[in-house]
């Protein structure tokens, strides 16, 4: 008697949303199967092509993933698209936000810069990306952001521990926007308080950097000549590469 199936969850979020219902699909796979297993099966049925998923990352309950790990029953199984970001939930309102966010009103940078100053601090670096009018030659009206907003704020927490433990600094705030953002506003806000400037210049730049290629948050740019997915700084090798 053959073994009964298992049930995964699987998400596409961003370019690659369109693949599954939004919200996901539940697959049945074989007991013992694979994250490789899963993918080859979707490329058999052209769901996804081979070429994509060499530039994408798989994530299992929220966690960046091998393509060889042994999938179990009620797994979340992610594929990620490069991506173009990026309180311990979700919040509407702008203010005074916890260390690490993701919002859908305007950020309030001043409320940020100081709800993490202090006394000790000789340096406060801030980091405010800005939706600007334009992008390769063609105007911009507006970007919509989309996120893995449970992993997006786990990547998130991840970025603020490590900035403060590598670079010794104080303390660091990760805000990100979510949703429609007009020309002007902020997408994304990061703020270093540390008791040296050199300190908190590093931290910040490798807080934005790391940011652009590891949490899953997408741009939609809108155009006034139509709409596209922004394309995505390339993940790290470790992470991109899943083809079966």
């Amino acid at each position: 008697m053959s073994s009964p199936s298992i049930r995964v969850r699987l998400l596409a979020f961003g370019p690659l949303g369109s693949m599954v219902p939004r919200g996901g699909v539940w697959r049945e796979v074989a007991p013992g199967a694979s994250v490789a297993d899963l993918l080859a099966a979707l490329c058999g049925e052209g769901l996804i092509d081979q070429a994509v998923l060499r530039c994408a990352a798989i994530a299992v309950n929220q966690q960046y993933s091998r393509s060889s790990l042994q999938l179990k029953d009620g797994d979340e199984v992610a594929i990620l698209p490069p991506v173009s970001g990026g309180c311990d939930k979700t919040s509407g309102a702008s203010g005074s936000p916890s260390e690490v966010s993701l919002v859908r009103a305007p950020i309030d940078g001043a409320a940020i810069v100081g709800a993490i100053k202090a006394g000790a601090d000789g340096a406060l670096c801030v980091f405010d990306g800005i939706v600007r009018d334009n992008s390769r030659g063609r105007r911009t009206l507006y970007l919509d952001y989309e996120a893995y907003e449970e992993m997006a704020l786990r990547q998130l927490h991840l970025l603020r521990a490590k900035a403060i433990q590598d670079f010794g600094v104080r303390e660091a705030a990760i805000v990100h926007r979510l949703g429609r953002i007009q020309v002007g506003e902020t997408s994304v806000f990061i703020a270093v308080a540390s008791a040296h400037r050199a300190a908190a210049f590093d931290a910040c730049r490798w807080i934005i950097d790391t940011l652009k290629k590891t949490v899953p948050i997408w741009k939609r740019e809108q155009f006034a000549d139509g709409a596209a997915w922004a394309d995505g700084e390339p993940f790290p090798d470790d992470l991109a590469g899943n083809a079966p």
